[in-house]
């Protein structure tokens, strides 16, 4: 079965909601909409305070090329717009809309008929997938419509649709595939107009057998569109592993997939193009897997952007004594809540709710040099030599070892029989070592 051929590991996949089908959750009575929930430019905040807005409404326009729309994800008033810590733990600029009902703009078709015709150009895909807000929803959020926007000098022969989903607990996107897969792939079809190509790989990992099958028997009906079950092999979801797996493609370092001429989306961010170019719907809303060990209703639910995760903590039956930690995503690349009030945004994939037990750090010992962190690093990089690069403060040395190149995905921590924080320390040197990127670039 196909995977990629460096590194990878098998942590517990503790996939507890995947037989759950997806509730909506009630509208609270106030959201918090931040206006950066994307890579790049924060968007510019284009209503004000004690201004009605309706659902879909933009009330943040996309600041430059690299950067996306926010819309009103309820009906309201704009109470204020001030900062929040947000999910990543930064602070940033946020519309506060007190809920008035569910009054969408007129524009969005609500009806359950599946559109299949696709009546727009490949420039009005683009033009359209930016309106809406459109961002990568496997957790990267980069703006689609820049992915679909194929510089000079570059071709795509290949579109690969990302259903790995092989981060542990998470099943939004394992719901949405059975849930509305037409959809998904009516999405997946426009993509390849956007991009003018004629061939797409579906790759799902074969722990979700009935998506395997049902997007199978879906796609049968869809030309030039063919789904890949994937060995089981975490991080086999990150791009360059997802391309070398089914394309048999090495993106180089500091390289881009277009650079090996394929473009990679994420399964949600096809239902989200179907959902922008056929029902003209922009992105407000999202599943949100709810989930842990200790929870007493674990579940999938779609979610209006903005509502605080304790909304969907008590939807799930509310914060268990012997919590832990609250991850926002899954364990092994998720981020801890600091509180519950922060708001779900485009990208929140999933809340992970641990117990102490799954969520206290062992003692970290001294390196006993046996490199299992090496062999399990999907980039080949020594993760052992880039913590102890970046806690001595040798960050030139480090940016020599490719420290930039790595993707955080938390394998070598996940691995080390000494409990080193090798990620912590990683983390820390490959932020500084993109500042000083930065800085150089500015004195020339």
């Amino acid at each position: 079965m196909k995977t990629f051929p460096k590194g990878g590991v098998h942590p517990p996949e503790s996939k507890l909601t995947a037989g759950c089908p997806t509730e909506v959750l009630p509208l609270p009575k106030s959201v918090v909409i931040p206006v950066s929930q994307h890579i790049g430019a924060p968007a510019n905040v284009i209503v004000s305070k004690g201004e009605s807005v309706r659902t879909g409404q933009a009330i943040a326009e996309g600041k430059g090329f690299v950067s996306a729309f926010i819309h009103s994800s309820v009906s309201g008033k704009v109470s204020k717009i001030d900062t929040i810590i947000d999910t990543t733990g930064y602070r940033q600029t946020a519309v506060f809309i007190d809920v008035e009902g569910d009054e969408w703009i007129e524009s969005i078709d609500r009806s359950e008929e599946i559109v299949t015709g696709i009546s727009l150009s490949q420039e009005e895909i683009v033009k359209k997938c930016s309106a809406s807000g459109i961002v990568g929803m496997g957790g990267a959020t980069f703006p689609s419509h820049v992915k679909l926007t194929v510089p000079a000098g570059k071709k795509c022969d290949v579109l690969i649709i990302n259903g790995v989903e092989c981060e542990p607990y998470l099943t939004s996107d394992h719901r949405l595939m059975l849930e509305r897969g037409e959809e998904v792939l009516i999405g997946t079809t426009i993509l390849m107009k956007a991009l003018n190509v004629t061939r797409a790989l579906v790759g799902i990992e074969s722990n979700k057998k009935d998506a395997i099958e049902h997007m199978t028997r879906l796609a049968s009906a869809f030309q030039g569109i063919t789904v890949c079950p994937l060995k089981v092999k975490y991080p086999q979801g990150a791009e360059k592993q997802l391309i070398r797996a089914l394309i048999k493609r090495e993106v180089p370092s500091g390289k881009l997939p277009l650079d090996v001429n394929s473009v990679v989306h994420n399964v949600g961010t096809a239902f989200a193009v179907y959902e922008a170019v056929q029902k003209n719907k922009p992105l407000f809303e999202r599943i949100v897997t709810v989930t842990g060990k200790s929870l007493a209703r674990p579940g999938n639910y779609l979610v209006r952007t903005g509502t605080p995760v304790s909304r969907l903590i008590e939807a799930a039956g509310g914060l268990p004594e012997d919590t832990g930690k609250i991850l926002s995503g899954g364990p092994m690349m998720g981020k801890a809540l600091a509180n519950t009030e922060v708001p779900v945004v485009k990208g929140t994939s999933g809340i992970v709710v641990l117990p102490k037990s799954d969520s206290s750090r062992s003692k970290a010992g001294p390196c006993i040099r046996c490199a299992r962190c090496v062999s399990v690093c999907p980039i080949g990089l020594e993760p052992y030599l880039l913590m102890t690069l970046s806690e001595k403060g040798l960050f030139e040395k480090a940016e020599q070892e490719r420290i930039t190149d790595c993707m955080e995905c938390g394998s070598c921590s996940f691995e080390c029989p000494a409990s080193r924080p090798l990620l912590d320390y990683i983390r820390l040197g490959k932020s500084t070592v993109i500042r000083m990127a930065r800085e150089r670039v500015t004195k020339k």
